[in-house]
């Protein structure tokens, strides 16, 4: 049968070893020192042997007394990190917010966010894990995260969303190539054109042959790839030109690699996905927000492309 030593037993001992004497373990346990003797008198009778050495005026701690203090001291430690971790869950700044992405939101404009939600809150952590459809919107309905990013329009089980921006597939050229010299592409323009394509797959890859094959536009299609940055990066390579989202092609866009906005709108929709049945985080909005202020930009530029299509 085990010794019916308690909580209260431990406490006394502890204060009696860290104070060195039961006036000021008394002191510590807001108590008086008859009860600190009493009750360090009854934990050694449920022990069965003497944890101090008794002298006028002090105690001397016995080798075995030494020995159970080191062990209390590691159980206060783990209790410690338990009242410290239940103290930090009552504050959002040391909460880490957990967020599902596109892969193309992830190179191209969650870099921007992130860095102005985390200057912002700067205890708090932020986790980007990159995935596609329809893999992303499983995760977000089995609330395996905070917040999802996706471009899927239909409903996602469990959770609710948010639409942030509707932008439309823009085009991508080289460095020097002719048709550099339009303000705005049409399908027609395509024709003959080396051309760098999305996977057979991809839903935007079948929206741009079926225009394409509406205008009878014939192009030439030798190279293919699953990602909108390695469009980009052949583009730059000069292997032809192509159709991507415009946040892609912005965070690309630089000496080798030029932007046209395309006279038929094909949208690129940004939605934010928030899981139902997970609890709410309270940074979550500060990083929605965060999220907006990185595409305005984006959304800015949109409207100058509206514009040229007009004047066309």
């Amino acid at each position: 049968m085990p010794f019916p030593i308690t909580h209260r037993h431990i406490e006394v001992f502890r204060a009696v070893m860290t104070a060195g004497s039961v006036t000021g373990a008394a002191q510590l346990l807001f108590t008086s020192q008859p009860t600190v003797s009493r009750d360090l008198a009854r934990m050694e009778s449920l022990l069965g042997y003497v944890l101090f050495d008794r002298a006028p005026g002090r105690l001397r701690p016995t080798a075995r007394a030494m020995a159970l203090f080191d062990e209390v001291q590691r159980a206060y430690q783990g209790l410690d990190q338990v009242v410290a971790r239940a103290q930090a869950l009552g504050r959002a700044e040391d909460e880490r917010l957990q967020v599902l992405t596109l892969p193309a939101l992830a190179h191209a404009m969650l870099p921007a966010a992130s860095a102005d939600w985390a200057s912002r809150h700067p205890q708090a952590g932020l986790t980007l894990t990159p995935q596609e459809s329809p893999l992303l919107e499983e995760w977000m309905a089995a609330q395996r995260f905070d917040i999802g990013l996706s471009e899927v329009s239909a409903t996602v089980p469990g959770t609710r969303s948010e639409t942030l921006a509707e932008l439309d597939e823009v085009c991508v050229l080289p460095a020097g190539h002719r048709l550099l010299e339009r303000a705005v592409l049409t399908p027609r323009d395509f024709d003959g054109e080396r051309f760098v394509s999305l996977s057979s797959e991809d839903p935007y890859r079948r929206q741009f042959d079926a225009i394409f094959a509406t205008a009878g536009v014939q192009r030439r299609l030798q190279l293919e790839t699953h990602s909108a940055i390695a469009v980009c990066a052949l583009v730059q390579e000069n292997l032809g030109i192509a159709l991507v989202n415009p946040l892609t092609a912005r965070a690309c866009a630089g000496p080798g690699l030029h932007i046209r906005p395309l006279s038929v709108s094909v949208p690129f929709r940004i939605q934010a996905l928030w899981a139902l049945h997970r609890p709410g985080h309270a940074l979550a909005q500060d990083f929605i927000d965060a999220v907006k202020r990185a595409l305005a930009p984006a959304i800015a530029a949109q409207a100058t492309d509206g514009a040229k299509r007009q004047r066309r």
